[in-house]
């Protein structure tokens, strides 16, 4: 009977670990099948159906040309002095294909890699994606001005900065799946673009004399060029270099993209100014002299204090008046050209040459040059823009210049637009300052704070602001007041 227990129980225990053994390997699979993640692969973008990953965001700034030519910023050699040039003459940059859309300048990065592109995937087939950061398009002209897709790139221009960029982190993940995120850096590339050469007007260059730290701001002036066409419409020639004007007065054309000269009228709206084109290099047909000619007054009417009396009064010119300048002919590969350029004068001025006398003379001659109709000492923002401060006196300035002469600027005063009037005409040379209609403020005690002049003054050359002195020249104004001087 023992013998026989015994045998049972050796049986038994031989036995134990079979039976506990399935047990025991299905509990030890439980355990590692939760507490260790499956890690899989993570989203990626890619651009050809997903044969190849991505490791940057170049293929989404990229741009195409009519010509069939694409380039990426891994294979744009272009520059700011080699630029792209446009296939087709008369192009806009809404003829470069690029993924941002022609109406916006920005568009997130999760419209772009969506559907209908799908330029994502997921080898585990984790789905529900998100990305975070937005593709941003600028386009700027060589002044740095902001240029519309609708624009038409122009050679006085060019080159332009084609510039797109992405957000600083952009992050793709899904919803599920370890990974589920991949990270891109910051992407940023420049396209360097040009028209096809076609004559264009480029600036209107008065005298450039002091330039440097007189030059007005980067999108109007430039130290070679002059006053930048502001606008080519009719509708706002009011924009363009002059707006102020005075008899014999005088700048250039620039002219590029040309090679022959071209026909231009004389040009005289109402029949009181008018203006004359001449070519002063009969081998350069670039630069087109454009002179001012209208009502002035004549060395036997600087003499004397009533100058509407000794000799015929002169009228005021109707203003403001609208100018177009337009020349025509043809190029060397007998194309035709129509070259435009407009402005509107708004104030003419009249000078009493080389004679000086104090304020309230000079005042009394600009009333009579007319018979009482018409002209007027200028204000001093009709004269400069020149932001002098000080304890007699702070203008108020619209366009004020950064330092205490003028700077050059449009519709910002006669001397700020056309700069040295000593270097126009011959009975200016001694000209040292023109007097203003503003008068010294006065102190508590009614006291003028000047002890050399009730009135303000504007030196010809640098458009200073000043208070001394008893005598000065003058240049009479007509038309309309400054708004912000009224």
């Amino acid at each position: 009977m023992l013998s026989r227990l015994f045998l049972s129980w050796s049986i038994f225990l031989t036995l134990l670990p079979i039976i506990f053994l399935p047990f025991s390997f299905n509990s030890q699979a439980l355990t590692a099948y939760t507490t260790n993640v499956i890690h899989g692969n993570g989203p990626y973008l890619t651009f050809d159906g997903g044969q190849t990953r991505a490791i940057d965001l170049d293929e989404l700034m990229k741009i195409s040309f009519s010509d069939g030519t694409t380039l990426t910023p891994a294979s744009n050699n272009s520059n700011s002095s080699h630029a792209i040039l446009l296939p087709v003459a008369g192009q806009s940059f809404a003829d470069i294909d690029m993924l941002v859309p022609t109406n916006v300048n920005a568009i997130p990065l999760s419209t772009l890699i969506g559907t209908p592109y799908n330029y994502w995937n997921d080898d585990d087939g984790d789905g529900d994606f998100t990305v975070t950061g937005k593709l941003y398009l600028s386009i700027l002209d060589k002044f740095d001005r902001p240029v519309t897709r609708d624009d038409v790139p122009t050679i006085c221009k060019a080159p332009y900065r084609v510039m797109l960029r992405t957000d600083d982190d952009i992050i793709l993940s899904t919803r599920y799946g370890v990974p589920r995120s991949r990270r891109f850096t910051a992407s940023t590339v420049s396209y360097y673009i040009k028209p096809q050469p076609t004559a264009d007007i480029c600036s209107a260059r008065p005298l450039l004399e002091y330039n440097g730290e007189r030059a007005g701001p980067f999108s109007m002036w430039d130290p070679g060029l002059g006053f930048l066409v502001q606008s080519s419409k009719p509708s706002s020639y009011g924009l363009n270099f002059p707006t102020t004007g005075a008899d014999g007065l005088y700048f250039d054309l620039v002219l590029g993209s040309i090679d022959t000269q071209l026909t231009w009228e004389d040009v005289s709206p109402n029949g009181d100014i008018k203006a004359t084109m001449t070519y002063l290099n009969s081998s350069d047909p670039s630069i087109v002299r454009v002179t001012l000619n209208g009502p002035v007054a004549t060395p036997q009417q600087w003499r004397v204090d009533d100058p509407g009396w000794a000799g015929k009064k002169i009228i005021a010119p109707s203003l403001p008046q609208t100018f177009e300048l337009v020349g025509k002919g043809k190029d060397s590969h007998n194309n035709d050209i129509m070259l435009k350029y407009g402005f509107v004068l708004k104030q003419w001025f009249v000078n009493r040459g080389n004679r000086t006398a104090p304020a309230s003379r000079q005042g009394s001659w600009c009333l009579n040059l007319g018979l009482g109709l018409g002209y007027r000492l200028p204000r001093l923002r009709e004269l400069t823009n020149a932001s002098a401060c000080s304890e007699i006196y702070c203008p108020s300035v619209v366009y004020p210049s950064n330092s205490y002469h003028y700077s050059r600027r449009i519709g910002a005063g006669f001397l700020a637009e056309w700069g040295n009037m000593q270097r126009y005409k011959d009975e200016a040379k001694q000209h040292y300052a023109y007097w203003s209609s503003e008068p010294v403020p006065t102190d508590k005690e009614g006291k003028n704070t000047s002890n050399s002049t009730s009135q303000f003054a504007a030196t010809a050359v640098y458009g200073l602001i000043t208070g001394l002195g008893t005598s000065a020249a003058v240049a009479c104004v007509t038309g309309d007041e400054k708004k912000e001087d009224k």
